[in-house]
């Protein structure tokens, strides 16, 4: 399916590497004006350098996505810049690892709000303008941990499980305003993030857990991601989908 996207504002978070730079090319390839936000400027502007080379429009601005003036002002810039925002890609997050009895206080605060706080943000300051241009687009990615909770990992797995049902309330909301909202859970995905997996963790993993062989691209989540954003899925708000290679279909030892 060839989607056209031409005309419409994108706005992608975490979007200097991994999921966020595949998605933000993609959008880009299927006429989008693409803003690329991220933490460290450098990277968006690497991304956005990327895109106007191949002929597109990019705007890189440096943002943390937990503050709600950066947010704010991220929307303000989209918004004069380009006149508009019609899809918002919450895609920035942390991974800290730790039980509750092991993570530091600081360090569940950060990834609460880097996590989950910055869907908020983002509806929070997105939505209006998007209800000026008669409806728009929010996405977020949770990961599979958002479904079902990891060893070590307690304060991402609750972080992440609260983005999915903070997106059901958001689509129930506003849906007569013409906003859709949907969350994607990818599995294992090859990036920037797990670059430095040993190979052999890397397959033993896969091969106990992942029924489908290989390693899911980022480039396969940006797909899924600027489907979910045309009118194609028009109907479809308030879901979770899972790129995942059939590691939530059943129960592996």
């Amino acid at each position: 399916m060839q989607i056209d996207l031409t005309g419409k504002v994108i706005i992608i978070t975490g979007g200097g590497s991994g999921i966020g730079r595949a998605s933000a090319l993609a959008f880009a390839a299927a006429g989008a004006r693409v803003v690329v936000a991220n933490r460290t400027l450098g990277k968006a502007e690497a991304v956005a350098s990327e895109i106007a080379a191949a002929g597109g429009e990019a705007l890189a601005l440096g943002v943390q996505v937990e503050h709600g003036e950066d947010v704010r002002r991220m929307i303000a810039e989209t918004v004069a810049r380009f006149g508009g925002v019609d899809v918002l890609f919450n895609n920035a997050g942390i991974s800290p690892s730790g039980s509750v009895t092991e993570i530091s206080e600081d360090d569940w605060d950060e990834c609460l709000n880097i996590d989950l706080k910055s869907v908020f943000l983002g509806a929070k300051y997105a939505i209006p303008e998007m209800v000026k241009r008669g409806g728009g687009v929010i996405l977020s990615n949770a990961g599979t941990f958002g479904i079902r909770a990891a060893k070590g990992k307690a304060a991402y797995s609750a972080a992440k499980a609260g983005v999915i049902n903070l997106t059901r309330a958001i689509a129930l909301d506003h849906a007569r305003e013409g906003i859709r909202c949907n969350v994607i859970c990818p599995g294992y995905v090859d990036t920037p993030l797990t670059a430095g997996v040993p190979d052999d963790a890397r397959d033993e993993f896969l091969g106990r857990y992942q029924p489908l062989p290989g390693v899911i691209r980022a480039d396969e989540i940006a797909q899924l991601a600027v489907y979910l954003a045309s009118d194609a899925a028009r109907m479809i708000t308030g879901q979770t989908f899972v790129l995942d290679g059939g590691q939530q279909a059943g129960l592996y030892a």
